[in-house]
């Protein structure tokens, strides 16, 4: 019986002693991620826990950056189209230079000093000796303001003012654009540096504001032409002079 109980006390001793040592033993270390940013923690205990992923956070990241990408994207998309639509546009074309104003042979039953414009064409001849003429590029009526006929020059202006007709304040009106009832001479007026008046018609031959527009039709019926131009021919005509438009 005393043996017992010795055998006992022992076996109670070393366990406790045991679990003792076993308190200061060392114990499996906390692992922590390398990128603290991220939302997650490894942490490694007896058989090992598996880490947890926020899988929202990097959803809407992933989103985040996409959305960055497409706009990039759009934005290169828009540039690439509004560069292709200023060169597609006729009015904002560069300069022709066909129409730059030459002396060229013209074999016509016209008197010398008679003004034929060609609409089709665009070009505006004033008949000279010895079967020449001298040429300028001339702007004409859009489709609809088109018209053929004679009439002579009946009064010069140099840069005129403009009085808007009311057809056409009211046809500008109807498409959202507001004309000035009344517009002095200068750079900015449509008419330009110079205007001959045809007849009693609303019609003329005038300089521009917009020399790119010369080559096209483009007008309400008016002849335009590049300020240098017309000046030029200005100094060149009188009143009374021919004008035929073909």
């Amino acid at each position: 019986m005393l043996i017992r109980i010795l055998l006992a006390t022992t076996l109670l001793c070393t366990t406790t002693v045991a679990q003792a040592n076993e308190r200061y033993m060392s114990q499996p270390p906390i692992i922590v991620s390398p990128d603290l940013t991220a939302p997650w923690l490894m942490q490694l205990t007896g058989g090992g826990v598996q880490p947890a992923v926020n899988t929202r956070r990097i959803i809407q990241r992933q989103k985040v950056q996409q959305r960055r990408v497409l706009r990039r994207e759009g934005a290169a998309r828009v540039q690439q189209v509004s560069a292709t639509g200023t060169a597609r546009n006729p009015i904002k074309s560069k300069f022709d230079p066909t129409y730059l104003p030459q002396l060229v042979d013209y074999g016509s039953e016209h008197k010398p000093g008679t003004i034929v414009i060609d609409t089709n064409n665009r070009f505006l001849y004033l008949v000279l000796d010895g079967g020449k003429a001298r040429r300028y590029g001339v702007g004409v009526g859009k489709p609809g303001f088109e018209w053929a006929g004679a009439h002579k020059i009946t009064r010069k202006a140099e840069w005129p003012s403009w009085t808007p007709p009311k057809e056409m304040v009211a046809r500008e009106a109807a498409k959202g654009h507001y004309l000035p009832a009344f517009m002095e001479g200068g750079p900015e007026n449509p008419l330009g540096s110079r205007a001959m008046y045809l007849g009693s018609t609303l019609y003329r031959i005038h300089g521009t504001n917009a020399p790119w527009t010369i080559g096209y039709a483009v007008s309400s019926g008016c002849i335009r032409m590049r300020n240098e131009d017309v000046v030029d021919l200005y100094e060149r005509v009188k009143v009374g002079t021919k004008v035929i438009v073909i």
